[in-house]
This record gives structure tokens, C-alpha cells and sequence, in this order.
């Protein structure tokens, strides 16, 4: 039996900002936000072009959906700490 993968993903957006979502599939959903189809704050012109930074693959749905809000409730400095410890180059956000 396979089990099905969701991920935690984030964004980087043409204003610097961070988005992270999650997802079972990152590249449709990334798509998604990048046709100005996926969340509102993605929506934005002036936040495009995006870039996707980071992705971490979960056995299940709940750790995805934790990883996501743990994520989204740190301060700026600690998502970028989170980023350079899981071996993203921060030096341009």
C-alpha cells in the first residue's frame, strides 16, 4: 500500500514577502499561484513573479497542515533561520 506524500511549501514573492502553503502537489499548486489562481495573497500583480523556495514532503496530511501553521506563526527571522537550516540561501530575502 502507498501512502500519498503532502508537502509544506513556501514562496518567495517579487516584494520579498514569504508565502507558505501545503498541498499533494507542489508544482500544480505553484502553477496555480503563478496563473493567479491559487491563494488571495498570491493573487496580487505586484507580488509576482514567484519563486519557489522550499518544499519538505509529509507521510500525512495532519504533519503538512502542522509544519504549514508552525511555519506561518514565526516571526520573519525565524522562517529565514528555518530556511538556511534546510539549506536555503537567504542571502537575497
Amino acid at each position: 500500500m502507498t501512502t500519498k506524500a503532502y508537502y509544506m511549501y513556501v514562496i518567495q514573492c517579487a516584494d520579498n514577502s514569504l508565502y507558505c502553503g501545503f498541498t499533494d502537489n507542489v508544482i500544480r499548486r505553484f502553477n496555480a499561484h503563478q496563473s493567479y489562481h491559487g491563494a488571495k495573497y498570491t493573487r496580487v500583480r505586484s507580488r509576482h513573479p514567484l519563486k519557489l523556495l522550499y518544499q519538505e514532503a509529509f507521510d500525512n496530511k495532519h504533519d503538512a497542515l502542522s509544519a504549514e501553521y508552525h511555519f506561518k506563526h514565526q516571526t520573519r527571522n525565524k522562517k529565514l533561520d528555518y530556511l538556511k537550516k534546510h539549506g536555503i540561501n537567504i542571502n537575497n530575502l
